[in-house]
């Protein structure tokens, strides 16, 4: 089963990350953000230091001419590179850049159209707590330390009592989204397994999330755990084995706000409950 599970890991890593795409919009003739999207984008660089940029769009509204629309375009695509190298995102050698004048199906809202779309992959996060000195070539990608966390996990429910928290590492979420990413599959697969080789077990899904300081913001984090409830119920266990909660970020393993990704990490996690075994 695991040596499977391995098998199904290589190629998912072979087949790359999905492509993610974000927008930011600018004010009429305008090559600085709004003041709405500087906030989120400012939030969303916070939430997304680990990501290569690989292409950028720039878009005008219909007013004033073709030339002068592409040339404003590209104005707006160099203000989010700017932003981009502050924050140190790394961008593709081979990035993509295209200004659009009004070669483009317009929006019949003007705002709509004045904008940058920005396009990004993941970068894998290692998480250094699970590397050794001796493992550092073998687990120095997100498969690897996938794969590692899933060959520690059965081991953890074991040993844990009623009442223990096991926290589950590398279940990773694209970006303020429930969708879990593909690397992290097997590690669901896995929990699954455990789950069907002892049938006594009954947990609570905990999800838990990084970066937002409001403590009565749990929506997110109720979702994620929930995904991971509908997986398990889906595949054969029994809903009275079963309950979720969302924490949100009041329980976090560092301080908030975080000062590195790898902190940010940690605190967007998933741990389980032991409510009887």
């Amino acid at each position: 089963m695991r040596f499977i599970k391995l098998i199904l890991i290589v190629l998912l890593s072979l087949s790359g990350y999905s492509q993610q795409k974000t927008q930011v919009f600018f004010d009429f003739n305008k090559d600085t953000p709004t003041a709405k999207s500087t906030q989120e984008i400012n939030a969303w660089l916070e939430q997304n230091a680990n990501i290569e940029i690989v292409k950028m769009i720039g878009y005008c509204d219909s007013v004033d001419k073709r030339e002068y629309n592409k040339d404003l375009a590209m104005r707006r695509i160099n203000a989010i590179i700017g932003m981009l190298k502050i924050n140190n995102i790394k961008i593709s050698d081979a990035v993509e850049l295209k200004a659009l004048g009004k070669d483009f199906k317009l929006s019949k809202n003007q705002s709509e159209n004045r904008k940058v779309e920005i396009y990004y992959n993941p970068i894998p996060i290692v998480n250094e707590e699970l590397v050794s000195e001796e493992g550092k070539d073998t687990y120095n990608t997100l498969d690897g330390l996938v794969a590692a966390e899933m060959s520690a996990l059965e081991t953890k429910f074991i040993k844990a009592k009623k009442g223990d928290l096991v926290r589950i590492n590398n279940i990773n979420f694209f970006f303020n989204s429930e969708k879990i990413m593909d690397q992290s599959i097997p590690l669901l697969e896995e929990l699954l397994q455990i789950m069907l080789t002892y049938p006594k077990l009954r947990i609570e899904v905990h999800g838990h999330i990084c970066c937002n300081p409001n403590p009565m913001d749990t929506k997110l984090s109720y979702r994620r755990a929930l995904i991971i409830y509908k997986y398990l119920a889906s595949h054969g266990i029994e809903n009275n084995r079963l309950a979720y909660k969302g924490i949100g970020s009041n329980l976090p393993i560092y301080p908030l706000p975080e000062r590195t990704e790898a902190q940010r990490a940690a605190n967007r996690r998933v741990e389980i409950l032991i409510i009887d075994k």
